[in-house]
């Protein structure tokens, strides 16, 4: 399975939203998450790792759509209602979940984060253009949850401050981080990788974000401080089928 480059050839329909898969050296760097700052400690311990060992829990979800498609275009999972295949959750709830992500930081003030469908709710890909589903705050020291249905598509983006920049065009110029969760079209693979193209391309400052697959041994991030690295494992990360953990690090500093 190919997520990452099912994800950046969506390039092409975005203006440059994505990265290009040969190596995109200014973009992010991915490494085994071999350290306690990967993917250890409250990041990856504690009962939130825990995961269902049958089908995961939907409460919360909305009904599950399919739109189709295949490749970059595919339409997974937007909710019926919309958005609601995207849901805040407690730690104590997440391990009931087949898909979550856990959102923390070393910021050292309020960031805002919005989080979207790939697709809008009138069948456009056109999610990232200001058409979050979830918005929340995050304070210095504060972590949330988010569980995500299966086969959904999307990304999130964070900037301190109560607001996310947008671009002349409207799609959110800030660092991404983006997900595919049970891909119908990919077997039921999930992944997931970091982008700061859309800052980049708006002249705006490019904030640090790390993903770890905190179930595994892979990392996603960008980090101003140290720059971004050439990639040594393969762009963003891909994940088998069955249940995804991944924590999210905003304000990353390396």
């Amino acid at each position: 399975m190919q997520f990452t480059k099912s994800l950046l050839l969506l390039a092409a329909f975005t203006g440059g939203a994505l990265a290009r898969a040969e190596g995109h050296a200014r973009r992010q760097a991915t490494t085994p998450a071999s350290t306690p700052s990967s993917a250890s400690g409250s990041s990856s311990g504690g009962a939130w790792t825990a995961t269902p060992s049958g089908p995961g829990s939907t409460a919360g979800f909305g009904g599950s759509t399919s739109g189709g498609g295949s490749g970059a275009t595919y339409q997974g999972n937007i909710g019926n209602p919309y958005g609601s295949n995207i849901i805040e959750v407690s730690e104590s709830d997440a391990s009931s979940y087949e898909y979550v992500i856990q959102f923390k930081g070393q910021n050292t003030e309020d960031w805002t984060v919005v989080v979207w469908n790939k697709y809008s709710s009138d069948g456009t890909m056109d999610g990232f253009f200001g058409k979050a589903t979830t918005t929340f705050t995050l304070s210095p020291g504060a972590t949330k949850y988010l569980a995500i249905d299966g086969d959904s598509q999307g990304g999130w983006a964070a900037a301190p401050g109560s607001t996310v920049p947008t671009g002349s065009s409207g799609i959110y110029a800030a660092t991404w981080g983006e997900f595919d969760f049970g891909s119908t079209s990919n077997n039921g693979w999930s992944g997931f990788d970091v982008s700061a193209i859309q800052a980049q391309n708006n002249g705006l400052e490019v904030q640090g974000m790390q993903i770890c697959d905190a179930l595994g041994t892979t990392c996603s991030s960008i980090s101003p401080q140290r720059g971004a690295q050439t990639d040594v494992g393969g762009i963003g990360g891909n994940l088998a089928s069955g249940p995804v953990r991944l924590v999210v690090t905003i304000a990353y500093s390396g």
